[in-house]
């Protein structure tokens, strides 16, 4: 068993929390994270005291004069190791970014320019390790890339045909392999170049658009997933894993009033919003589930998970509560104008603390030569 990993990443104030005189109310101390009470007009009973929330990795990025600051490198020292050591002991792993639109989840999974995020440094990584390798490994890799754009599957590696609508995908479920999108493009990749290539195209093709708290706000979730296996001979005997790899960059919940978005970005935001309370709604199910069954061994009662009331929450059934090793970055503002989301991001990511997944080897290899000999 494998409790889900929780990871808070604090991002600097932006131009509009620059331009309001924003208050900084967020604080890093070793894995804490404090949430200061605004000294402004906030009328919540919730804002009259200083909220104290322990995580796994606190991140302070607020500042890059700050001793304390925690860069790119330093978040992927902590939560890339996490799913390459996984990915090269055969399990599954996922990465997924959540927070309040704006709040650096993009960057924190991407990044720009020279300071590159978690998703290329974890390729950069895999293909790395793979070539530096001497165990007598062989590795194949294969990525694919979608949105969910207003509950709708689109390939991001295929450029969209102008007579078809592009958001057209259907998700279905496999009898062993769990849900799948159906028409998904899949790309064998050999060379760290081709992976990144694959990538820009995604991010190229990703849907995005200006609001009032962003200017290249992310309408859609993304999940890239690579397929990475391993297959090597231990003891004579032909063996090889299979790991898949999610890196999730989740759109950002907003309110309407402070998006002020009107039309499309209306509708688009109202999706975002209900998928991510889906998402709410599972983990708080999956907490509660990995609770019971701490306290109560023998009771085989079960948590009802409504994994299929939203696309995002069926796609990622087992990152979110089975078979993965799984981390959560929570991105967060420091701005008192952003107390609220602040706080309920807080929350959200203090209640992920308590899921316990169930991650084991994918060993294909073993059951090849199982169903060999049976025969």
């Amino acid at each position: 068993m494998a409790s889900v990993k929780v990871a808070v990443r604090v991002r600097p104030l932006n131009d509009r929390e620059h331009r309001l005189d924003s208050q900084c109310v967020v604080q890093v101390r070793g894995r804490q994270v404090q949430l200061l009470a605004p000294t402004g007009d906030y009328p919540s009973a919730d804002s009259t005291r200083t909220k104290t929330f322990t995580f796994d990795f606190s991140y302070w990025s607020a500042d890059a004069r700050d001793k304390h600051f925690a860069s790119q490198e330093k978040v992927f020292s902590d939560l890339g190791s996490v799913v390459l050591d996984a990915a090269f002991s055969g399990y599954n792993a996922c990465v997924f970014a959540y927070g309040q639109t704006g709040s650096g989840k993009t960057y924190s999974m991407m990044g720009w320019d020279a300071n590159v995020g978690l998703t290329p440094r974890i390729c950069h990584g895999l293909f790395g390790k793979a070539v530096d390798g001497d165990d007598g490994a062989t590795y194949r890799a294969e990525v694919s890339y979608l949105e969910i754009y207003n509950e709708r599957v689109r390939d991001l590696m295929v450029d969209a045909d102008k007579n078809k609508k592009p958001h057209n995908l259907r998700v279905r479920e496999h009898p062993l392999s769990g849900p799948y999108v159906e028409g998904l493009s899949k790309h064998t990749v050999t060379s760290v170049s081709e992976v990144l290539h694959l990538i820009e195209l995604g991010n190229n093709n990703r849907t995005t658009a200006a609001t009032q708290m962003n200017d290249v706000s992310s309408r859609s979730h993304a999940i890239f997933t690579m397929n990475f296996t391993q297959a090597r001979i231990e003891n004579g005997i032909p063996s090889e894993t299979a790991s898949k790899i999610n890196l999730v960059d989740l759109a950002g919940s907003e309110r309407q009033e402070s998006s002020g978005a009107t039309g499309d970005r209306l509708r688009e935001g109202s999706n975002i919003n209900k998928s991510l309370t889906t998402l709410g709604l599972v983990i708080s199910a999956l907490a509660t589930r990995s609770q019971s069954a701490i306290k109560d061994a023998g009771d085989k009662k079960s948590t009802f998970v409504p994994y299929r009331d939203s696309v995002l929450t069926w796609l990622l059934k087992d990152s979110l509560g089975g078979n993965s090793k799984t981390v959560m970055l929570a991105a967060i503002s420091p701005a008192d104008v952003n107390y609220g989301e602040t706080l309920s991001t807080l929350r959200y990511a203090n209640r992920a603390k308590n899921i316990v997944n169930k991650p084991v080897v994918n060993e294909v290899g073993v059951v090849v030569v199982e169903l060999f000999v049976a025969v």
